[in-house]
């Protein structure tokens, strides 16, 4: 009598061969998320840093900071004047690109642009536009800084770093707003900061938008009288923001950001003591 030849058991949905690349299985097959094989998600999240670097290196390989500067405006003042005349919608919308561009490749010349843009369009509509072209260009960095570094940071970061990213991320409006208020970070490092520290897309987009409003407002107001500055062969004073009568009410806005964060520490505290008290 022939025995019956049992069949294989039924697999469990996702299970699979090790070795197989199946989903489930015990090794990783080829292109998986972390096999660490060319051409995995392992390089592509390099790629927007690469982008990035690669702008600046090619802005400064084709000499084109001598169109960012104070010559250039005096040499194609004309010019400008009659494009914005004859097409300003168009002429705003390439220095909104022009400037997210030099933001998000990191190149210095920023407070330039806006005092520039204070002379061919005013001091509110160039305060605009430096705004959100300067708001465009840091997103840009920030989420290249988050696809490249944030998870690999994250995953090595140790318990002093990642207690410092929880209170950031728990108040991070009030201290992105405080340190886009403050002139004395660097745009481009507040740009990458908050990328490390895990702070939501849409919180650093708001928080940069209304953090550069103040800065903006003040070079762009340099730009009314700008015309007679270079008929004088002479250049605005890019360090105004460090002025007392500029800088104190820049730190005071700085303060009144930053009081939610202190308010609700000083809640807790209090809150702490008390029910102690009641222990």
């Amino acid at each position: 009598m022939t025995e019956p030849v049992e069949s294989p058991a039924p697999q469990a949905p996702g299970s699979g061969t090790p070795g197989s690349g199946t989903p489930g299985s015990g090794t990783p097959g080829a292109g998986a998320p972390g096999s660490g094989q060319p051409g995995g998600r392992g390089l592509r999240r390099w790629l927007p840093v690469a982008v990035l670097g690669l702008g600046f290196v090619l802005f400064f390989a084709f000499g084109l900071q001598h169109y960012i500067g104070w010559d250039a405006l005096r040499e194609h003042r004309e010019g400008l004047v009659v494009a914005v005349a004859r097409n300003e919608a168009l002429v705003a919308a390439a220095f909104i690109a022009i400037y997210a561009l030099v933001v998000a490749f990191s190149i210095p010349g920023g407070a330039i642009m806006t005092i520039s843009a204070g002379f061919l369009f005013g001091t509110v509509l160039a305060a605009c536009y430096g705004v959100v072209g300067g708001t465009l260009g840091a997103v840009c960095v920030f989420l290249a800084a988050r696809t490249a570094f944030g998870d690999v940071l994250r995953v090595k970061a140790g318990p002093a770093l990642k207690r410092m990213e929880a209170g950031f991320r728990e108040n991070a409006f009030s201290y992105m707003l405080f340190l886009r208020l403050i002139p004395l970070f660097p745009f481009w490092l507040v740009n990458l900061v908050p990328a490390f520290l895990g702070v939501p897309l849409r919180t650093y987009f708001f928080a940069t938008l209304v953090g550069v409003i103040p800065g903006a407002l003040v070079y762009a107001s340099l730009g009314n009288g700008l015309g007679a500055i270079l008929d004088t062969g002479g250049e605005p004073d890019l360090g105004i923001l460090f002025r007392p009568d500029v800088l104190l009410p820049l730190l005071a806005l700085a303060a009144l950001a930053v009081l939610p964060v202190g308010y609700k520490k000083f809640k807790a505290r209090k809150k702490f003591k008390t029910r102690g008290h009641d222990d």
